[in-house]
């Protein structure tokens, strides 16, 4: 009874984020009551496996009491703090020192924010300022990557370069710019490194070139593409993109709100490149999902000029949520937890989930399998030397999540064809076995639908 009131309730109230509202509707929500561990469980009592963490959030996996209790103690000792009027916390101010010591580079200045997108949105106008007060006011032009996520604000979702996120919004501004995305898999150069390397600089210089050098300011990149499909660029890929920004005086921002914290393999993923960006933005992993937090990286040469350019005059950015005692010690208790054991466990885990999808490749459906560290994708074809797309009368997105869901696993369906995985870094090998397990299990499902079974025939 208490589960069919909240389904109404929720039909009748709660707009939910990137949804069909008439389909909600239809559908209805499904109501999670509790989690522990990797395992999450809804209002029926129906246990799954978490493989996405939450929306790829929940590295360290859910009922951690340590995290419960920094985040009760200090809401006994000080629930709020303003970051305004040169007040501040003692947990906002100790995790900016250590997200510094473990940062690349000179990146030893933190901006908290609420989260990814409100994060990319800061550094739209960092970015602004900075080419302000070089006294470059001109470069007012933004370049992202096909397929890329940077957020759903008003700015950033035009940076983002996904229909869904445009459609109706009247974004993206025509100061945004997009190259196309690296994607091996289907790349029109074919997956050779050092071709697709090559063809990435020469699109990213003629598109420069084509603004005008002197109009860009800024260049977004995931190291991994998330929301896109969970594309991985080839190594190298960017780092040659960055040294081809800095060889034009363009700043270098790295969207890491996904790949940050241990979900690639290092705390953050620049360090698989050796790269250090102008800016990076986290918020996911920062506190594992428990409370909202994000945050700005900003090296020591754009603080600078920002600083000085201001002088003694107020730099008129900020939100009220800023450093938030309650999710800084949230944060300083997770990054613990990281080290003493979580990250660790996280790489023996995230090679024996690489080693089980990829068993899956024998499978009718599966075209490619990527992926680093804990975060990877599949993608499902009709025919794999064709490499055809799911057709959309499968309705991928949601009959591949339903079924996988029935089998005891959450999973990210993406509309054109892809499966997203980010389990908790907490999994046991049975729990990874499992996610490969019941994907085949969903797969098999999938071949059987008549309307793939068309597309194949």
């Amino acid at each position: 009874m208490l589960a069919n009131s909240l389904i109404e309730l929720d039909r009748a109230h709660l707009i939910h984020p990137v949804a069909s509202y008439r389909g909600h509707e239809r559908q209805g929500v499904r109501v999670l009551t509790s989690a522990r561990g990797a395992t999450v469980t809804d209002a029926s009592g129906h246990q799954l496996v978490d493989g996405f963490a939450g929306l790829w959030c929940v590295n360290a996996g859910y009922g951690h009491e340590s995290i419960v209790e920094a985040a009760a103690r200090q809401m006994r000792q000080l629930p709020y703090a303003t970051g305004y009027f040169d007040l501040g916390s003692e947990p906002a101010i100790r995790l900016a020192a250590e997200l510094a010591d473990r940062a690349p580079g000179d990146l030893n200045r933190l901006y908290f924010t609420l989260g990814g997108s409100d994060a990319v949105d800061s550094t739209i106008r960092f970015v602004h300022y900075y080419w302000h007060a070089k006294g470059q006011p001109k470069r007012d032009q933004f370049i992202s990557i096909q397929q890329g996520y940077h957020g759903s604000s008003t700015v950033g979702a035009g940076l983002t370069a996904l229909p869904a996120f445009h459609a109706g919004f009247g974004v993206p501004f025509d100061w945004q710019h997009k190259i196309p995305s690296p994607y091996p898999y289907r790349n029109p150069v074919g997956e050779d490194a050092a071709t697709i390397i090559d063809a990435s600089l020469s699109t990213l210089k003629a598109k420069i070139e084509e603004i005008g050098p002197d109009r860009v300011a800024a260049f977004y990149a995931e190291p991994i593409q998330g929301s896109g499909g969970v594309i991985v660029p080839p190594k190298g890929w960017i780092k040659a993109i960055r040294d081809l920004c800095h060889h034009y005086g363009i700043l270098f921002i790295a969207d890491e709100v996904i790949t940050g914290f241990g979900r690639t393999g290092p705390l953050f993923a620049c360090a698989d490149e050796d790269i250090v960006p102008d800016m990076m933005t986290v918020a996911k992993g920062l506190t594992s999902g428990y409370v909202p937090m994000g945050a700005v990286f900003m090296s020591d040469g754009v603080y600078d000029v920002i600083a000085d350019a201001a002088g003694e005059t107020a730099v008129g950015h900020g939100y009220t949520y800023s450093a938030h005692p309650v999710s800084a010690a949230v944060a300083l208790e997770v990054l613990k937890l990281y080290e003493g054991g979580l990250l660790e466990n996280g790489h023996k885990a995230g090679a024996r989930l690489m080693a089980g999808l990829e068993s899956l490749r024998d499978h009718p459906l599966v075209g490619d399998v990527r992926g680093r560290g804990m975060l990877a994708g599949v993608e499902l074809v009709t025919d794999k030397a064709k490499k055809t797309p799911l057709p959309a009368a499968a309705m991928p997105a949601r009959r591949i999540f339903d079924r996988a869901w029935d089998n005891g696993l959450v999973i990210r369906a993406f509309p054109q064809g892809v499966l997203g995985y980010a389990p908790p870094f907490c999994c046991t090998d049975a729990e990874i076995d499992a996610i490969v397990e019941r994907t085949r299990k969903t797969l098999d499902q999938t071949l059987a639908d008549p309307d793939v079974r068309s597309a194949m025939a």
